[in-house]
């Protein structure tokens, strides 16, 4: 059992207001794993009141200072970076193999990318008689999700420390272990007190009180679009400033030229990637009429390379799902496309087979499913998922694999896969989404991530990032 009964509030740590706990569950068996405070107001309150004491005289700290704590908190994630990855495998159920380069790596890699940002970045320009300087948005609350809880919290944390912003963090209570350690990290690194704070708790009682906060400047979000939009409203009373990143329904779009088999399997890896719980899945797949039979045959092998089995192995590469809501949410999903006429290819709404009994039984594993011969106005082809569920669409030419494309609510990925790469490019351009995979190109720590439509507005990653927590000032200059 892991006990945290303290919040991390201006340098110290401090017993919350009430003794209210959530319990946090190991995602492969189910079992309590441990418990962490139930924040409200209150706590949010004496968070923010340090946050705000600390802004002046942490916005005031020159930048290469700034980078040098970036640094020693890179380098202490670092140190403790095995436990993160056991920590965070235990919560979400990503296999333990992958959280070690993914959800433990990346937040090393972040905050060390912003340490040396630093060293380049211009904060100030001149214009004609106009000097424009970029001064720290304020004192932020960042609120993040379960998914890839630490990497999330990284492209918070690290771009507004390195503006000049002090933080409050909201971490996801279905996996917040991994922010408590980063606290200690960051007390460790000597970070003066109240530029980063730590509150935990439900999102209706700790979330929506942070947001609403009359000395809270920006809040930075990623989660569903729904709760986003709850954000939005609240953030709208004392008009702060909100990035969000939201949910997501991308098509990979294989274009008639392609290497079939190679553009299926990346789209299989790419939908399956941590269960599926990822907001960039390729989690519909356009192929050309013609070429249907082919690549569902292609897609069915693909899938049986994923095998649930217990996050904690090394030879696992199909976790299970982050909780007992998501598993129904995930399985709901299935029997609404069953009903809805689409073609289960591999997988359903069924326990995996070989976890009925042992320690695994309990955990929320659901098999990898594809459905085939999908129509993009199905449920499945329209609302986010967040499993392991891939649906295969047909299409007779170009023009429409770009139309079911972008037939969507949100814009936040996709991919592109032709011979030709300056086609794909055209394609790609096509597609109104934040972020277009093409050929299988990999993930860039610095390109600007974030969506178009309902997926959201702003960007993290990279000096894009940067910029998301700093304002615009003029000084007009006389001669």
């Amino acid at each position: 059992m892991i006990v945290r009964d303290k919040f991390f509030i201006d340098g110290k740590w401090v017993a919350p207001c009430s003794a209210e706990a959530i319990d946090v569950h190991n995602a492969g068996t189910g079992a309590v794993m441990g418990k962490v405070p139930a924040g409200g107001a209150k706590d949010i309150d004496a968070a923010v009141a340090a946050a705000r004491a600390a802004f002046e005289g942490w916005s005031a700290t020159p930048a290469a200072k700034r980078a040098e704590y970036l640094q020693k908190i890179s380098d202490g994630l670092k140190a403790r970076a095995a436990e993160l990855g056991s920590v965070i495998a235990q919560e979400v159920g990503m296999p333990i193999k992958l959280a070690g380069r993914i959800q433990a790596g990346l937040p090393v890699a972040n905050f060390l990318n912003y340490s040396r940002l630093l060293n380049n970045f211009k904060f100030e320009e001149r214009i004609g008689n106009s000097l424009v300087v970029r001064e720290p948005v304020g004192v932020v609350g960042a609120i993040t999700p379960w998914n890839y809880p630490l990497h999330q919290i990284a492209l918070k944390v690290a771009p507004a420390l390195a503006a000049g912003c002090s933080v409050v963090l909201k971490p996801s209570e279905i996996a917040p272990f991994n922010a408590f350690i980063l606290a200690e990290v960051i007390e460790a690194a000597g970070l003066p007190g109240g530029v980063f704070n730590l509150v935990t708790g439900f999102g209706p009682a700790a979330g929506e009180a942070l947001v609403k906060h009359p000395q809270v400047d920006m809040i930075s979000f990623t989660g569903s679009t729904r709760a986003g939009k709850r954000i939005s409203e609240l953030a709208a009373q004392t008009v702060k400033r909100v990035a969000l990143e939201l949910g997501g329904k991308s098509a990979s779009v294989i274009l008639e030229d392609a290497d079939l088999a190679a553009a299926v399997k990346g789209t299989v890896n790419g939908c399956y990637l941590n269960s599926g719980q990822t907001c960039t899945a390729l989690t519909r797949m356009l192929v050309p009429a013609s070429k249907y039979e082919e690549a569902a045959r292609l897609a069915t092998e693909a899938a049986k390379a994923f095998v649930p089995g217990d996050p904690m192995s090394e030879a696992t590469r199909l976790g299970p799902l982050s909780s007992q809501m998501q598993l129904d949410r995930v399985r709901g999903y299935i029997k609404k496309g069953i009903a809805e006429g689409a073609e289960l290819l591999t997988g359903g709404a069924e326990q995996p087979e070989g976890l009925a009994g042992g320690n695994l039984a309990g955990g929320y594993f659901v098999k990898p499913t594809i459905f085939g011969k999908v129509k993009n106005s199905m449920t499945i082809a329209q609302e986010e998922i967040f499993g392991p569920v891939l649906s295969i669409i047909p299409y007779q030419d170009e023009g429409e694999a770009v139309r079911i494309a972008n037939d969507s609510p949100y814009g936040l990925a996709g991919a592109v896969w032709s011979a030709d790469e300056a086609h794909a490019q055209t394609v790609a351009r096509r597609i109104r989404a934040g972020q277009v995979d093409v050929n299988g190109g990999a993930f860039n720590m610095n390109a600007p991530f974030g969506g178009f439509k309902q997926s959201g507005h702003g960007r993290e990653a990279g000096v894009y990032g940067l910029e998301e927590f700093l304002e615009y000032k003029s000084l007009q200059l006389k001669g």
